[in-house]
This record gives C-alpha cells, sequence and structure tokens, in this order.
C-alpha cells in the first residue's frame, strides 16, 4: 500500500549568480512500514527533496514543481494553514543537526509537549505523561527527570533522541530522518537505527533516511534510490544495491568502502570516482556522470538516459548498466 507518492519533483533557487537546478525530475513511492534511503554524495540534492515533501522550503527564490501525494492527496493542493496541520500530524521530519535543532531557551518537556498540544488538544497533564512515554520509547533513562532538562545538558546522542521523540510524537505516517546517525559513535548509531526498527514495527511507519553511510543502508533498508546531481540514477532493493549494483556511479560507491579496497604496491587502497560533481547552474539533456564514467560513449552526452527496469523492481538511468570495474 503506498502512503506516499513523489512525481517529477524539480526545485530550483535564484541566487545573484543565476538558478541553481537542486532536484531534477526525482520521482519514487514509499510503501506502508517501508524504510527507503535515499543515498549520495553532499549536494546531490537528498535533503532538498526531504524538505520539499513536507514544504518547508517557503523561500520566494524557491522554484518547486512536480506532485507530492499523501494517501492520494495533493501536498501542493493545501494551503499553509493545512499543511500546518499536516506537518507533525501526518509527516513528521527528524533533522539533520540534533546539536542546533532544538531550542536552547526551553526544557525538553516544553518541546515535546507542544507538538503534542499542538495536534492532539491534550491537557498539560496529559501531553506531560506523553512525554515521558515517548522519552521511553527512544531509550532515555529517567524519562521523567529529564523533561525538566534543557537541550545543553544533554550529549548529541541524547539530544538526537529527543529529536525523533517530537518527530513521532502524534504517530505520523511518515517520518523524513535527514542524516540522523551522522557525527554520532557506533554504538549510539545503533541504538538509533533500533528505534526505527521498533517505530516500523510497531506503529507501521513508513521512513525516508537519508544518508551517506551505506553500512546504514545495509543495516536498515529495504530499498535504496542512488541519487547524483539532483537526480535518481538507481532505485532498487537494499540487497540489489550490494548484490547487483547496475549504475557506474553507484558502483563507484561501492568501491569507496573500506571492506572492498583493493591491493595495491602491497597496501589496500580505497577506489576513487574521477573528476568532480557538475555544478548545480546547469541542466543539460545528457548524463551528468558521463565525464566521470569508464562505459561513456556518444550516446550518453547526446540525450539523458531515462530510469528504465533492468530486473524486477530494480530501475537504472543508464545506457550501459550492469555490473563491472568501478569508475
Amino acid at each position: 500500500m503506498r502512503v506516499l507518492d513523489v512525481s517529477h519533483l524539480r526545485v530550483e533557487f535564484g541566487t545573484e549568480d543565476g538558478r541553481i537546478f537542486a532536484v531534477k525530475d526525482v520521482s519514487f513511492t514509499l510503501g506502508r512500514g517501508e524504510i527507503l534511503a535515499l543515498v549520495g554524495e553532499s549536494g546531490c540534492g537528498k535533503s532538498t527533496v526531504a524538505m520539499s515533501i513536507p514544504r518547508l522550503l517557503g523561500d520566494s527564490n524557491v522554484t518547486i514543481g512536480g506532485s507530492v501525494r499523501l494517501n492520494g492527496a495533493d501536498l501542493s493542493s493545501l494551503n499553509e494553514k493545512e499543511m500546518q496541520a499536516v506537518r507533525g500530524k501526518d509527516i513528521s521530519v527528524v533533522f539533520q543537526e540534533p546539536m542546533t535543532s532544538l531550542n536552547p531557551a526551553y526544557t525538553i518537556g516544553n518541546q515535546i509537549a507542544e507538538v503534542i498540544r499542538q495536534h492532539q488538544k491534550l491537557s498539560r497533564q496529559a501531553a506531560k505523561a506523553r512525554a515521558i512515554e515517548l522519552l521511553e520509547l527512544v531509550g532515555i533513562p529517567d524519562a521523567a527527570r529529564r523533561l525538566g532538562a534543557f537541550p545543553h545538558e544533554l550529549s548529541g546522542g541524547m539530544r538526537q533522541r529527543v529529536m525523533i521523540a517530537i518527530a513521532v510524537a502524534c504517530d505520523p505516517q511518515v517520518l523524513i530522518a535527514d542524516e540522523p546517525t551522522t557525527a554520532l559513535d557506533v554504538t549510539i548509531q545503533a541504538g538509533i537505527l533500533d528505534i526505527f526498527r521498533r517505530l516500523r514495527d510497531t506503529l507501521g511507519t513508513s521512513i525516508i533516511l537519508i544518508t551517506h553511510d551505506l553500512g546504514v543502508v545495509a543495516d536498515i533498508a529495504d530499498r535504496v534510490a542512488i541519487m547524483y546531481a539532483g537526480r535518481i540514477v538507481e532505485l532498487c532493493s537494499a540487497q540489489d544495491v550490494f548484490s547487483l549494483p547496475s549504475h557506474p556511479y553507484t558502483r563507484g560507491l561501492l568501491g569507496a568502502l573500506p571492506a572492498r579496497a583493493v591491493m595495491q604496491g602491497g597496501r589496500r587502497r580505497l577506489t576513487d570516482i574521477p573528476g568532480f560533481v557538475p555544478p548545480p547552474t546547469t541542466d543539460p539533456d545528457e548524463c551528468q556522470f558521463a565525464p566521470r564514467c569508464p562505459r561513456a560513449t556518444a550516446e550518453c552526452i547526446i540525450r539523458r538516459p531515462a530510469l528504465e527496469l533492468v530486473a524486477a523492481e530494480h530501475e537504472v538511468a543508464c545506457y550501459h548498466p550492469g555490473p563491472g570495474d568501478t569508475p
């Protein structure tokens, strides 16, 4: 059952130096209880996609095209007041920086209770009880006492857990987690991923997980969308990403993993991808990975390849897909 349907999403930013094409025709679906990972290097458009779904890019210099449908309802047709009722209740976001996303002037309890009372109209006592329940859900010990703590009194991992508690306070259908494990040690990272599994298994929450960490993808994702230069270049199951990577860029990412380092001159060396990411100021009708791709031909720079099925539920935007050498 589809919960979310993103179709032909485009996001452009107007700047003094011209247009920035941040997201260029991105489409994907999200099923109930599914965890979809958006993967790619910094600047590929992952976070812009995430912020576009709940319409958090409200600047006058932003142009957004395409559609986002939640249970069939087009979110672009809602006015701002109607969207405020959706945000936090039906779609929630765990923002990228737990150190700065919480308000330093308010206690943890106040910030969790604010979301609950906004959408569920509970009394102060009921909201407080729910806040304690949420802190226990995300694994914060002595939850009742922690309600009175300020953000600066908590560690980075604890603040990340509080951000998740706020995001799931109203049992959203869709949770967007923007690099939730960045800058956390391995033990805390594992705890955060366990929380997401629990949410999926107990509440049926659908999760969009934004990350550049393929280890996290292997651990928790059901499906993966590989992004490059504002587009999805490969969309498939998490298992296929590791066992049947078909786009040269995907193979390049895998080649950069320490576990896949190759022996050179008696030492294990990571395989890098030659060249540079193209600037986001252009949107040419060609494969933008072609200058870095060992399989590129004249066809690749004449016309941009579209996402096409190469196997069951496995789509790739490439004229020469399939296993082979990494770039």
